[in-house]
Order: C-alpha cells, then sequence, then structure tokens
C-alpha cells in the first residue's frame, strides 16, 4: 500500500471533522443572528461574519437562508429537550415533580432569552418555517410524554385528575412562562412594574407552579364525598 493511500482514511476523518465543526459554527452563529435580528432582517453576510467563514459555505451546507431558519428552530427545541431529559423528575412524588418540571421551564427561558425570541420572531411569520420541519412533531412528542410521565404517576396515586389532559399541562407550562418573558417590556411599561427583578421572577415563578397544580391536582372536596362540592364539579365538566 502506498503512503499516499495509507493517509486517505485519516484525511477523511479529519476533513469530516472540519465540515461538521464548520457548519456547527454556522448553526451558532445563525441562532445568536436570528435571535437578535428576527428571520427577516438576520442578513446571511452578518452570518457568515460572526461564524467566521463565507456566504458561500451557509448555502452548501444549507441550501439556503430559509432552510438555515429552519434548522434553527429544530436545534433550539433540540437543545430544550437535552436539558429537559437531564432532570431527574420526582415521579415517586409527582405534586414535587411537576413543580420540578415548572421550575426547569420559567428558569430554561430566563436563562436562554435567544429561545423566546426566536420563537417570537417565527410567530411574526406565522409559524410558516417551523410548518417545513418534519422534526418538530418528533421533538413535541418527547416534551408532551415527560408530562404524561408526571401525570401516569400521579393518577395512580390517586393526586391528580384522570381527566387532565398531557398536551393542555405543556401548554398551561409553557404559555405562563413564555408569555411573561416575551412580553416583559410591554408588560412592564403597562403595569408599571419591574417585572424582571428577582422578587417579580421568584413571585411569578410561584403563581405558575400554583395555577398548574390547582388545575390538575384533586379536588379534595370531591375526593372526600361532599355533595355540594360534587355537584359543582359534575357542572364544570358538563359545561
Amino acid at each position: 500500500m502506498s503512503p499516499t493511500a495509507a493517509r486517505k482514511p485519516g484525511a477523511t476523518g479529519i476533513r469530516a471533522k472540519q465540515a461538521q465543526d464548520t457548519r456547527a459554527k454556522i448553526l451558532k452563529a445563525a441562532i445568536k443572528v436570528f435571535a437578535k435580528q428576527g428571520y427577516a432582517s438576520g442578513r446571511v453576510e452578518s452570518i457568515s461574519k460572526a461564524a467566521r467563514s463565507h456566504d458561500r459555505m451557509i448555502y452548501y451546507y444549507f441550501g439556503s437562508k430559509e432552510q438555515l431558519f429552519v434548522e434553527v428552530l429544530e436545534t433550539i427545541y433540540t437543545q430544550f429537550n437535552e436539558a429537559e431529559s437531564k432532570l431527574d423528575l420526582d415521579l415517586a412524588d409527582p405534586v414535587h415533580g411537576l413543580e420540578q418540571m415548572v421550575e426547569f421551564v420559567w428558569q430554561y427561558y430566563l436563562d436562554h432569552p435567544e429561545f423566546v425570541t426566536l420563537l417570537s420572531s417565527e410567530n411574526l411569520h406565522q409559524g410558516k418555517h417551523a410548518k417545513k420541519s418534519v422534526k418538530l412533531k418528533e421533538i413535541s412528542g418527547y416534551a408532551i410524554s415527560v408530562v404524561q410521565k408526571l401525570l401516569d404517576a400521579g393518577q395512580a396515586q390517586q393526586v391528580f385528575r384522570e381527566d387532565v389532559k398531557a398536551r393542555d399541562v405543556y401548554l398551561m407550562i409553557a404559555s405562563l412562562g413564555y408569555f411573561y418573558n416575551a412580553n416583559q417590556y410591554t408588560l412592564g411599561a403597562f403595569l408599571g412594574e419591574p417585572l424582571m427583578e428577582k422578587t417579580a421572577l421568584e413571585h411569578w415563578r410561584e403563581v405558575i407552579k400554583d395555577t398548574v397544580l390547582r388545575a390538575v391536582k384533586v379536588n379534595l372536596s370531591v375526593a372526600r364525598g361532599d355533595p355540594g362540592e360534587a355537584e359543582r364539579e359534575r357542572e364544570r365538566g358538563a359545561a
């Protein structure tokens, strides 16, 4: 075997690693640029500059600015799921486990403002890029399954209502956290309150936990046989 042939496998491996690194740098830069400027104003030139790459490499690896943005959305959701998968949720105490989930989602929004701004940007475009993703359904399926595990544990222990849906609980947690963060400036001006101060953030975190738990926990009055409350519960269910 010639020396040149012997070097080929290693050289191929190095080129593959370099390509992978370049692609990852572009994706990381795109997240920052799109989060700061939005999809419409986020220019390919700005992304390639931030990645210390070239415009042509963006088109080579992603095909178009639009497809790059689709992958940005897939990436931020995947990163969220990966962080969530590291949680050691307390299934033995599902009430505590649900509190853990609320705290995680809330803190994730605070620690990753780019997640909120990118989703806000995509909503301005009516989700047209997200709809082109073939991965988001799978990604969302994982997020819902985590909530379902907690509900199953709570229902088995008869502390959570049987009629609660994982999708609804997920939407409740996500919306209460997302809305506060996405609208912090306008809400702060409207209410005349510093919403992002530590005490305000801690208060809203507790509000979310209380709201979610009130929605999913079994009504103790009904469970203990209060006929008046049981009738009101049936009326609410029929409404």
